[in-house]
Formats: C-alpha cells, sequence, structure tokens
C-alpha cells in the first residue's frame, strides 16, 4: 500500500538522529523548535496504549518540542483514537498527492524566469530565505542552510527560481532522497512579488521531473493543491497532523 510507503519514507528522513517512543518513531531538529521540523510517525497498524503515549509525550517535553505527530491515517487507523483520548487535538487533515516524472505536466512560466537544480551554498542560501520568508519563518540561518546540504547528501534535490532581469532568486523547493522508489516535494515557495506567474508549479515540475520514481506532497490549502494538480498530481488519500499544546 502507499500508505505504508509515505511512512516508510518519513521515518527514513527522520535520518540518523531519530528516537523511538513504544512504537513510534520521533525527527527531532535540535536547532529548530518549528512544528513542521519535530514530529513523530507511527509504526503501521498499531494501537498505542496510554502508557505508550505517555511516553511518547514526554520524550517531547525533555526536547522542548511540542508533542505532535504527523502521519497517514489510513496506514494507522488506531492512533488517532489514542491520542485524542491524551489530549492531542487535530492540526488539520491535508489531501495527500502523489505524481510520477511520467505524468508531470509542464507549468509554462514567463521567459525571465530560470528554474534549476542548485547545489552551491550561495544558491541554498536565497532557497532558504525564500522559503523562510514564504512561510513567516525567522530569517534563514545556517541550520537551514545545513538541512538542504543533508537532503542533497541523501540524494535529494533543491531547486530555484531565478528572475533574471534582476538576478533575484524568487522561489524555492526540495525533494528528499528517495527510500524505496518514493520521495516527499517540499518547501515549495514563491516571492510575493512573483506570485501567481506559474512559479510554483515550474519548480515542482522539474523536482518531480527529476527526483524519486514516486513524489508525493501535501498541499496546505486547496489554492495550491490545484497548483499541483496542474502539474500532475493527484490525490490518493490524506495525511494528519495533530499536536498537544
Amino acid at each position: 500500500m502507499f500508505d505504508a510507503a509515505v511512512h516508510a519514507y518519513l521515518r527514513s528522513a527522520a535520518g540518523d538522529g531519530a528516537r523511538r517512543a513504544g512504537p513510534f518513531t520521533v525527527r527531532f531538529d535540535e536547532h529548530d523548535d518549528a512544528l513542521p521540523f519535530n514530529y513523530a510517525i507511527p509504526d503501521d497498524d498499531v494501537a498505542p496504549t496510554a502508557a505508550e503515549v505517555g511516553a511518547l509525550i514526554e520524550l517531547f517535553h525533555e526536547h522542548a518540542r511540542v508533542p505532535r505527530l504527523e502521519y497517514v491515517p489510513q496506514a494507522a487507523p488506531k492512533v488517532e483514537a489514542a491520542v485524542l483520548a491524551a489530549g492531542f487535538e487535530p492540526e488539520g487533515r491535508y489531501p495527500l498527492l502523489v505524481c510520477t516524472p511520467d505524468s508531470v505536466v509542464d507549468a509554462p512560466v514567463a521567459p525571465t524566469i530560470e528554474v534549476a537544480l542548485v547545489t552551491a551554498d550561495d544558491d541554498l542560501w536565497q532557497a532558504a530565505r525564500v522559503m523562510n520568508t514564504a512561510f513567516d519563518a525567522p530569517d534563514a540561518t545556517e541550520n537551514d542552510v545545513a538541512r538542504m546540504r543533508r537532503i542533497l547528501g541523501r540524494g535529494g534535490l533543491v531547486a530555484i527560481a531565478t528572475d533574471t532581469t534582476s538576478g533575484t532568486v524568487v522561489g524555492a523547493g526540495q525533494i528528499g532522497g528517495p527510500h524505496e522508489g518514493v520521495a516527499e516535494v517540499a518547501g515549495i515557495a514563491v516571492a510575493t512579488s512573483h506570485r501567481r506567474r506559474g512559479i510554483a508549479g515550474a519548480v515542482t515540475a522539474l523536482l518531480t521531473r527529476a527526483g524519486a520514481p514516486t513524489a508525493f506532497l501535501t498541499p496546505a490549502d486547496d489554492a495550491a493543491g490545484r497548483v499541483y494538480a496542474r502539474v500532475g498530481y493527484r490525490k490518493v488519500g490524506e495525511m494528519l497532523h495533530t499536536s498537544l499544546r
């Protein structure tokens, strides 16, 4: 099932620093307490006990992080009731979209916009700045760039969109290194000055075509979902984000 493949990818992407708490794999970013970088993924088909959920909460608190999960509920249908009983509340349910390189539809952009894969530190800094600004995060730091370097080191890709008339980077995105042929597209961001020009779609299409045999993503809202649908993504399920505040 693709649900299980997504979970396997998320556990792999947690990296060597992943922790275990009962039937959960936990990803922590020791330098950044932002929610998207700190979450747990349950084992498939698990029914966590109250004690196991309590141990998960304690591990998050030990790391001064908000206890939270990002997972596919269809792959672990008994988890939601267990964490709700412990006081967790849903942050949101997001469509799980997938696409393959041969299903990508090119997104036209103005001839003054150049979309390319990058690896140089200067380009990674520019990508981090665009992403952080777009997502209302603090100014980019060395940790943001180091996170991208780790993605590249595991076989992932980073892309930027540059306005060639000014030389300004106006869009960015990334795809993780594949695990068993599956990887996540994330961080698709466009500068406010250049939105509604097809840049998000063009960045997504490039990453999808050049990345894993099967790419997935979870749009934050319907407008983003329509962008991804135009470049070939289709819905196969949903992701649940839930946390204890």
